[in-house]
């Protein structure tokens, strides 16, 4: 298989299988125990605690997409619950909460160890400038069990395409506000925006998140040019056994 080819077969499905865990009942209740922290609150001190304990406005520019205020309040209040233990703590939590969420839910799927070494390959090939949450969660060590091990790298491969494209929709031309319209319509309030921000989205702009979806990709390859020909059917075969996986619960 071409870069290219690995690159768009995997998207999709690692894009379900690296955020299933963010709000499961069981990432939740850990949470809510360790913490005293609710499930959006978990979720911003648990994925962007990688950045160690930094000001929200980092936080929002790893992230995009959210409109910055919701980061600023959901993050500073979050930190202020857990005080004196910080948000890199709930970090190493949240993604431990992952660990445990792959182990109980792809203990029974075979070729994971393949796709986890396969995923390797990719995640140490990057050049991390410009990719901040991508650097931070890929500094997290990866645990030895297969099916644990497959759902981190499938998280680390998320945020791997999730801070390149983020690099694609500003050299495209796009606010993060106008992006997530266009990628989300339904989810504008929840993310901070009017209800109704989809509808002053325009041809242009929509013509220009075609090409940031294109520059993604073409950003991507160098880093998956190094799979073999085995190794991108791997990672291809477990992304989507992991999703099958969890569409079929």
């Amino acid at each position: 298989m071409q870069p290219h080819d690995v690159i768009r077969a995997t998207a999709d499905p690692l894009n379900l299988v690296g955020a299933a865990f963010y709000f499961a009942s069981e990432t939740r209740a850990a949470a809510k125990q360790q913490f005293g922290l609710d499930g959006f609150r978990n979720y911003f001190l648990g994925r962007g605690g990688v950045l160690g304990d930094v000001d929200a406005d980092v936080v929002a520019a790893a992230f995009g997409y959210f409109e910055p205020g919701l980061i600023r309040n959901l993050w500073s209040s979050g930190a202020e619950r857990i005080a004196p233990r910080t948000a890199r703590d709930v970090a190493r939590a949240f993604i431990a909460a992952g660990h445990e969420f792959g182990r109980a839910r792809f203990a029974d799927l075979d070729g994971l160890t393949e796709f986890a070494d396969a995923a390797a390959v990719v995640i140490g090939s990057v050049e991390p400038a410009a990719l901040a949450l991508f650097a931070g969660v890929r500094a997290e060590p990866v645990p030895d069990d297969a099916p644990a091990a497959a759902l981190h790298q499938a998280m680390v491969l998320r945020e791997l395409r999730g801070s390149v494209h983020l690099v694609a929709v500003v050299a495209s031309g796009l606010t993060s506000a106008v992006a997530h319209a266009i990628r989300r319509p339904a989810d504008t309030e929840m993310f901070g925006y009017a209800p109704d921000a989809a509808e002053a989205v325009t041809a242009e702009q929509r013509a220009a998140w075609d090409r940031a979806e294109q520059l993604t990709d073409e950003l991507l390859v160098p880093a998956y040019a190094g799979l073999s020909e085995a190794q991108g059917a791997a990672l291809v075969a477990g992304a989507q056994a992991m999703h099958g996986a969890l569409a079929g619960a």
